[in-house]
C-alpha cells in the first residue's frame, strides 16, 4: 500500500550506519570501478584497480501521497468485481469511499476497511486523518488482513501516530510477513540487520529476504545479493550474488544496476562484459545516481567498455562531484585537458548542475 510503503524509508535510513559492509538496498553504495593507478590520459594496459566504496545514506523517497497504489484485491473479489477497488484504481476516490463505507456497514468487508484506511492516510476523497486511518487499518489487521497489518506497521514505525512505536511496528511486520506480505518480509529483514529491536541476525535476515526475492522483490534481491557477496548469514557466493543483482537490475532497480555493472566490469561471479557494464552505468547515471556517474566518468576517461570521450568523462565527473562523489584522479585528468574540451564539458554538465542546485535549494 502506497502511503505506508514509502514510509519504509525510515527503516532504510536508520540502517545506514549498520555494522560492517552490509546495508539495506537503497542505502548501500557499490564497489567502484576505481580510477587507474596512473593518470588515465590513454587506455591502460591493465584493468583499473578496484577498491571498496564508502557507504552513503539513501536519498529521501517520494512523498507518500504521490502515487497511491490500491490495496491487493482479495480472491473473492476476483470472482465478483470489487466496485470500491475499481473506483480507487480509476482515481474516483469519493466513490471508492462511499462504496467501501457501505460494504463495511452491510458486510463487515475487511478489504473495504483497509481501503478506507488508505483513503484517510493519503487524504484521497476525504480529509487526511492518520488517526482515522490507523483505526481502519487496525480493524482490518485484527481480522487478519496482511495489507492492513503492513500499513499500520508503517504508521507506527514512521511516528505518524505521535511517538514512533518500533516494537509494535515490528510485531505487525512479523504478522504480515508470516501471511506472505513481501514488503513486510523485506523490512523485517532490515530490522534483523539493524540489530536493535532484535539481536542482529544475518541468517534470519537472509531467510526473510530470500522469500521476498523469490517472489520478485528487487529490493530483497539486492539485499540478499549483498549478503551473498559478503558471506554474511549465507555462504559467500559471488555467482549467486551476481544472479540476484542481475534480476534486480532487470527490474530497473538502480542500486542493483550499478552493483551488477561493477560485477560485469570485473568479471566477479559473472563473465566479464565491459560494454554491458558501461551501458548499465550510463542508464543509472542518467537517473541521477552519483556513484554510477563517477564510474561512467572513469570508463569514458580510460576508454573501457565505451570509446574514450574526455568531454563526457569530465561532464559526468562534475555531475558526480556535485552529487557528493569526488575523484582526485579525475580532477587531475580534467585539468590536463585542452581548454576547449573543459569548456564543452562544463556546458554539457550545466543543466545537471543547475538541477542539483535547484533540488538542494527546494529542500532547504
Amino acid at each position: 500500500m502506497s502511503a505506508a510503503r514509502h514510509l519504509a524509508a525510515c527503516l532504510v535510513l536508520a540502517l545506514a550506519s549498520i555494522v560492517g559492509s552490509v546495508a539495506p538496498a537503497a542505502a548501500q553504495g557499490p564497489i567502484p570501478l576505481g580510477p587507474p593507478a596512473t593518470q588515465p590520459t590513454s587506455p591502460p594496459a591493465a584493468k583499473p584497480a578496484m577498491k571498496p566504496a564508502p557507504r552513503r545514506p539513501a536519498p529521501a523517497p517520494p512523498a507518500a501521497t504521490s502515487t497511491p497504489v490500491p490495496p491487493a484485491v482479495p480472491a473473492a473479489s476476483q470472482r465478483e468485481p470489487d466496485l470500491a477497488y475499481g473506483a480507487f484504481q480509476r482515481g474516483h476516490y469519493m466513490t471508492a469511499f462511499s462504496i467501501a463505507t457501505r460494504r463495511v456497514d452491510e458486510q463487515k468487508d475487511v478489504k473495504a476497511m483497509t481501503l478506507l484506511g488508505e483513503l484517510y492516510a493519503n487524504g484521497l476523497g476525504v480529509e487526511r486523518n492518520e488517526k482515522k486511518a490507523a483505526e481502519w487499518y487496525r480493524l482490518g489487521a485484527d481480522r487478519g488482513d496482511r495489507e492492513a497489518m503492513f500499513a499500520l506497521a508503517m504508521l507506527h514505525l514512521g511516528g505518524r501516530l505521535g511517538t514512533a512505536d518500533r516494537e509494535q511496528g515490528a510485531k505487525l511486520l512479523a504478522a504480515a510477513a508470516k501471511l506472505g506480505h513481501l514488503a513486510a518480509a523485506y523490512d523485517l529483514g532490515l530490522l534483523y540487520l539493524e540489530g536493535q529491536l532484535f539481536p542482529q541476525d544475518f541468517a534470519r535476515a537472509a531467510e526473510l529476504f530470500r522469500g521476498a526475492a523469490q517472489a520478485g522483490s528487487p529490493e530483497a534481491q539486492y539485499a540478499l545479493a549483498t549478503l551473498y557477496k559478503e558471506g554474511r548469514g549465507v555462504p559467500k557466493d559471488l555467482g549467486e550474488s551476481a544472479r540476484l543483482l542481475a534480476a534486480a537490475a532487470l527490474a530497473d532497480y538502480t542500486d542493483a544496476q550499478v552493483e551488477y555493472a561493477i560485477a560485469l566490469f570485473n568479471g566477479s561471479g559473472v563473465g566479464r562484459d565491459e560494454p554491458t557494464a558501461a551501458a548499465l552505468l550510463k542508464k543509472a547515471a542518467r537517473k541521477g545516481n552519483p556513484i554510477a556517474q563517477n564510474r561512467l566518468a572513469n570508463i569514458l576517461a580510460i576508454g573501457r567498455g565505451l570509446p574514450a570521450d574526455p568531454v563526457q568523462a569530465i561532464k559526468w565527473h562534475m555531475v558526480a562531484k556535485a552529487g557528493g562523489v569526488g575523484d582526485v584522479p579525475l580532477d587531475t585528468f580534467a585539468q590536463k585537458q585542452a581548454p576547449d574540451i573543459r569548456t564543452a564539458a562544463e556546458k554539457a554538465a550545466k543543466p545537471w548542475l543547475d538541477a542539483i542546485k535547484e533540488a538542494r535549494e527546494s529542500r532547504s
